[in-house]
């Protein structure tokens, strides 16, 4: 063998070594690329999809600071029906908190949706040992929407109301289902209501002989149509509440006059019912200016007519009531407003020496939305 033979017999070896370690070598995975937060424009702004679904989320809320205050007095008959004043705080911070979620999605009957808000109350009330303050969470709404299908615990078309602080139109808040059509100037809706309760305790003193006895575990049934067309808006809304057979119906009208917009509204109802049981007429009305682009004021007026019901939810007598006030907004900064409500009620003497007929009351607010 010649060295020309054993310098390529070990070429040869070596080469076959080479390939076998290359061959059973460890090679390092390369990394999965990381998937980011895809924003979702298709519902609106603020929503983003749920990594690896095509459900979109949106995560909001506001923290709200309120100082409450009003002059009212409380009094008790004394010895010989005499009054007696009881010295009371006339004011009281609250701190309110709520987040609301809302997921979304395209299917083929629509666009699916849901939204759960979440509330709670800082009074700064002690329990117990003084430890803890009492701040019950509760759902503020839940509720689910297929199209225009919507089920769940929600505000009832009677919460739209006034832009102001002055106007008392009605509020639910209660479990329904129903049906909304919406087009670019229509909408109209119709739900059936579970009762639970009557609308509100009435702030008038008033004798409502059927305050516990109507809406209870009852159903009702409400339905609005509105719509706007150039400057002005217009919605009329009924609701009947089968328990209590009696019902309700509201207008609202709003146009743009000058640099403000003036609104007027106007409720009757057949007798007390869940949907409205504060009188059996009232009307409203209100004129928001918009000064620049951060200041808002709203003087608003409302009056009330035949405040107290029999046994029957049958509205009589002849004692009214009405309110005049303003309201004030301020934008400090994005995301962080003021307001600011001054009102003043005067209504009828019921008689009962622990009502004040004539009341100033108000609130200071301070609340981030996010």
């Amino acid at each position: 063998m010649n060295i020309k033979s054993l310098l390529l017999g070990s070429a040869a070896a070596l080469a076959a070594v080479s390939g076998a370690q290359a061959a059973d070598a460890i090679v390092a995975a390369e990394p999965e690329p990381m998937e980011y937060v895809r924003v979702c424009d298709a519902f609106g702004k603020g929503y983003f999809y749920i990594p690896g679904t095509e459900t979109c989320l949106k995560i909001g809320g506001y923290v709200r600071f309120q100082v409450d205050f009003d002059d009212v007095d409380d009094v008790v008959a004394g010895a010989g029906g005499a009054v007696i004043d009881i010295d009371d705080d006339n004011w009281n911070a609250r701190t309110r908190a709520l987040i609301n979620v809302s997921a979304k999605s395209d299917t083929e009957y629509g666009a699916l949706s849901s939204y759960i808000a979440l509330r709670s109350w800082a009074e700064g009330d002690y329990v117990g040992d003084g430890e803890g303050e009492l701040n019950e969470l509760e759902i503020d709404e839940a509720y689910i929407t297929l199209g225009g299908f919507k089920v769940g615990y929600a505000y009832n078309y009677w919460d739209i109301g006034l832009s102001g602080e002055t106007d008392d139109l009605g509020s639910n808040r209660i479990n329904q289902i129903g049906y909304e059509y919406t087009s670019e100037t229509i909408k109209a809706g119709i739900f059936v209501d579970e009762l639970t309760g009557h609308y509100t305790e009435n702030d008038f003193g008033a004798a409502l002989g059927t305050t516990d006895g109507y809406g209870n575990d009852g159903v009702g049934i409400e339905a609005m149509v509105s719509g706007a067309f150039g400057p002005i808006s217009a919605s009329l809304l009924g609701g009947y509440d089968f328990a209590a057979e009696d019902g309700s119906i509201r207008g609202i009208v709003s146009g743009k006059i000058g640099t403000g917009t003036l609104s007027v509204a106007g409720i009757y109802s057949t007798g007390a019912n869940a949907y409205y049981d504060l009188a059996e007429w009232t009307v409203a009305a209100e004129y928001a200016v918009k000064l620049g682009d951060k200041f808002t004021i709203t003087p608003a007026f409302q009056y009330w007519d035949s405040l107290d019901a029999d046994l029957s939810g049958d509205f009589g007598g002849d004692r009214n009531a009405w309110r005049a006030g303003v309201t004030l907004d301020y934008k400090i900064v994005e995301g962080l407003t003021s307001k600011v409500s001054l009102q003043y009620t005067d209504m009828d003497d019921d008689g009962d020496i622990s009502d004040d007929e004539e009341v100033f009351s108000g609130f200071v607010r301070l609340q981030r939305t996010f």
